[in-house]
């Protein structure tokens, strides 16, 4: 099993940290790689002409690789919501047809397709959370009820933030493909940690950013865009999008139909080169560990969560339906009001998600953190 890599990290043994859902720490290198792109950007004439197109490379392999993706299908975009709002103006809603969301999705998968319903004419239909938890049967339920209008796309969450339930891509992309209807997702809590292969998949769109899980930076986030979607009008209008605008060319506007591939929805600015080398080593290190061996170690340390609480008054989904590195719970008001700030004065640190406390371990944390966080609940728990 993948051992705890805290001392990769600038985390001293007095912090608990259990609230990666939120946001990562950087790793030391990814600090470090920060540092020297501050350096260059002090120093703009000693910086090589071809090195922020090679770290968009880089970033843009390393982001494709998560998700056993082409790097020509990968696009580098700034958020999700950049990313949804991509893929909502290249997409044809038929007025009359519905977009799946899920009930307190987070709002980026959600409120473009909100802010487009009226005009489009279609509806905007919202599965609401289910009392087993299930996401996966909710959503198929949905997709097949009958005498429903047709579904034109699902726009979800593959883990839902707020209470780590899971859904199960294989089956709605299946159900989904045979209604002719698109899937969009929002990977931000599964990349990196889940595997993902969208050959296999094949979804029509998958965005995640890198500031949560990928322990990397705000501001830089990936689209893969299936080939199918690829000849649309991107979001934002750029030189490097097109064929041959380049200010170094005697004619500045040469060619200036789209590339051909996802390179076309490169954000504008996507040359930050600060930010970019941060990514890609925070994705590389991820992936230098794998998918599974993350989610064996994540799950193992839930896992000893949820025995810990054994005798608690608490509801816990089944494993079934839940991501192993997310668990949520609610707690008694009385103990619930107040408890992150209360638990952060001793320095263990979670995350309070719409009426559920959010426990989420990452590589850095070890049974220690466990421990310490089941002791400091039943504390808080007691008469």
């Amino acid at each position: 099993m993948l051992t705890s890599q805290r001392a990769l990290f600038d985390m001293p043994r007095d912090v608990c940290y259990l609230n990666a859902a939120a946001w990562s720490p950087l790793p030391l290198a990814v600090q470090e790689a920060g540092r020297r792109g501050v350096a260059r950007k002090g120093r703009p004439w000693s910086i090589d002409q071809a090195f922020p197109s090679r770290e968009c490379e880089r970033a843009r392999n390393a982001a494709a690789h998560l998700i056993n993706a082409d790097a020509n299908d990968v696009a580098l975009i700034s958020s999700v919501a950049y990313g949804v709002a991509t893929a909502a103006k290249g997409l044809t809603v038929a007025p009359g047809s519905r977009v799946l969301v899920l009930q307190e999705d987070h709002a980026s998968p959600v409120l473009e397709w909100m802010a487009r319903s009226a005009e489009g004419g279609f509806s905007l239909e919202t599965i609401e959370r289910p009392g087993d938890g299930d996401w996966t049967e909710a959503l198929l339920a949905a997709i097949r009820r009958p005498g429903a209008a047709p579904v034109a796309i699902a726009s979800i969450s593959w883990i839902h933030w707020s209470d780590g339930g899971l859904v199960h891509l294989e089956k709605v992309a299946a159900a989904l493909r045979a209604q002719g209807a698109a899937l969009l997702i929002d990977a931000t809590h599964g990349a990196g940690v889940l595997p993902m292969d969208v050959k296999t998949l094949d979804p029509d769109f998958v965005v995640f950013p890198t500031y949560k899980w990928l322990l990397g930076p705000y501001g830089r986030a990936f689209l893969y865009v299936a080939k199918r979607h690829q000849d649309k009008t991107p979001l934002e209008q750029t030189a490097f999008g097109r064929r041959a605008v380049r200010a170094e060319q005697v004619t500045y506007f040469a060619d200036t139909r789209y590339l051909p591939d996802a390179r076309r929805f490169d954000m504008g600015e996507r040359d930050h080169f600060i930010s970019l080398e941060m990514a890609s080593i925070g994705i590389e290190m991820v992936s230098g560990w794998g998918s599974a061996p993350i989610a064996e170690r994540l799950g193992m340390l839930t896992a000893r969560l949820v025995d810990g609480l054994t005798g608690l008054d608490l509801v816990i989904a089944p494993t079934h339906v839940r991501a192993p590195h997310v668990l949520c719970f609610a707690l008694p008001e009385r103990v619930a009001d107040g408890l992150v700030a209360r638990l952060a004065a001793e320095n263990v640190h979670i995350a309070a998600r719409l009426g559920r406390v959010r426990i989420s371990p990452h590589v850095y944390n070890d049974e220690a953190d466990i421990e310490r966080f089941v002791a400091a609940l039943r504390r808080a728990l007691s008469p």
